[in-house]
């Protein structure tokens, strides 16, 4: 009887515990002397506290990072540059405030 042979991979395979991600870019947009002043105004008027009910992150407190958070985002319609569309943030409310509007926006529901 004839034996099968296997046809080699036409792709190579990707090693991820060693492969170097591409650096991360910022936009220029946020990179503006405008929105610095944007984010400090937004920060300060939340008094250095993350702003989601019940966090009690403080960004005065050593290693605490605090967001400048656009409430209705840029890409949605929103004003990048207008205080009352800001709110600050800490990372994790962050991310799950952004999380769950880019599963609105593509249709799916956040857990």
């Amino acid at each position: 009887m004839a034996r099968l042979t296997t046809l080699r991979p036409r792709l190579g395979t990707l090693d991820t515990r060693t492969a170097i991600p591409a650096p991360k870019v910022a936009d220029a947009e946020l990179l503006t002397p405008e929105h610095a002043a944007w984010r400090q105004e937004v920060l300060k008027r939340a008094g250095w506290k993350c702003q989601w009910p019940g966090c009690t992150a403080h960004g005065r407190r050593a290693g605490v990072r605090l967001y400048a958070d656009h409430i209705v985002e840029r890409r949605d319609g929103g004003d990048p540059l207008d205080p009352r569309n800001g709110q600050a943030l800490c990372p994790p409310h962050h991310g799950r405030k952004t999380a769950a509007e880019r599963a609105r926006r593509m249709g799916t529901t956040q857990a």
